[in-house]
């Protein structure tokens, strides 16, 4: 039986609750970090409203484009184009909501620049804004297990779940919680890179931050997909690799890439 919310009598969306939950813990933590680099806190805040801003239609505009090009039927958005921008239907992409914040990213920096004089690299501000990502993507997780979507693979494991009510009509029988083997996956990177940034040594040295949350959330994400049922209408059914693998495959070659570059330090 769904909650209501109080005197409103309206179920609550927890898909969409957590959502905004993710990123609202993800606003204040991005102020923490900036404080703990010595920006006050009014500034802080300021960054961290515009860090909210552009990264919040980034990863909602990536999110959607990924899952309408890699993961629905082609005639179907072709048919109905305007489909697309119905977002409160469903169909979000994690991989599409990197690259949308990857790009969102791009205009953010710019923005540091000549709003707030903030001489900060691109890098910079992709080594700040992961750690606050890691954090949302737990949350969101979470939403995705309870709205009983992107389902694992069949299991007769004892800890398998049993959805009563899946969102994709599929079979009611034990499965793999994979939604919270990525939300518990996505947690501890946080409290990981939290600690690494403590650490200055790493921190200052930009991009290995970033480079080492593209290999490891991505490198999990790749992991964790052996227990998912296929979402793409595009791979045949013997494919030997999901969708996600596939798109984790690029993001990680690109945080070993940042990995092993030779960098400066950098700070605020």
């Amino acid at each position: 039986m769904p909650w209501n919310i109080p005197f409103l009598d309206r179920p609550i969306l927890w898909y969409g609750f957590l959502f905004a939950l993710g990123f609202f813990l993800g606003y204040l933590v991005f102020c923490y970090l900036l404080h703990r680099e010595g920006i006050s806190y009014k500034k802080a805040n300021e960054i961290a409203e515009q860090f909210l801003l552009y990264i919040g239609l980034g990863a909602i505009i990536g999110a959607r484009l990924g899952d309408v090009f890699f993961y629905q039927n082609p005639h179907q958005w072709l048919a109905e184009p305007l489909e697309i921008l119905y977002i409160w239907q469903g169909g979000l992409s994690s991989h599409g909501a990197a690259v949308g914040i990857l790009i969102a990213l791009i205009f953010l920096t710019r923005r540091l620049k000549r709003r707030f004089k903030v001489s900060i690299s691109f890098l910079k501000v992709l080594d700040y804004t992961v750690i606050p990502v890691a954090l949302a993507g737990a949350c969101i997780r979470i939403g995705n297990f309870i709205n009983q979507e992107i389902l694992g693979r069949p299991t007769e494991l004892p800890w398998g779940i049993i959805f009563l009510h899946p969102a994709d009509g599929s079979l009611i029988t034990p499965r793999h919680p994979v939604q919270l083997y990525e939300s518990a996956g996505y947690l501890v990177l946080f409290f990981l890179l939290l600690w690494l940034f403590k650490n200055k040594e790493f921190f200052l040295r930009t991009g290995k931050i970033s480079g080492l949350f593209l290999v490891l959330l991505f490198g999990f994400r790749f992991f964790v997909e052996v227990f998912k049922e296929e979402q793409s209408m595009l791979l045949a059914p013997d494919f030997p690799f999901t969708m996600g693998q596939l798109l984790s495959i690029p993001l990680v070659l690109l945080g070993s890439y940042l990995l092993a570059r030779k960098t400066e330090r950098e700070r605020l």
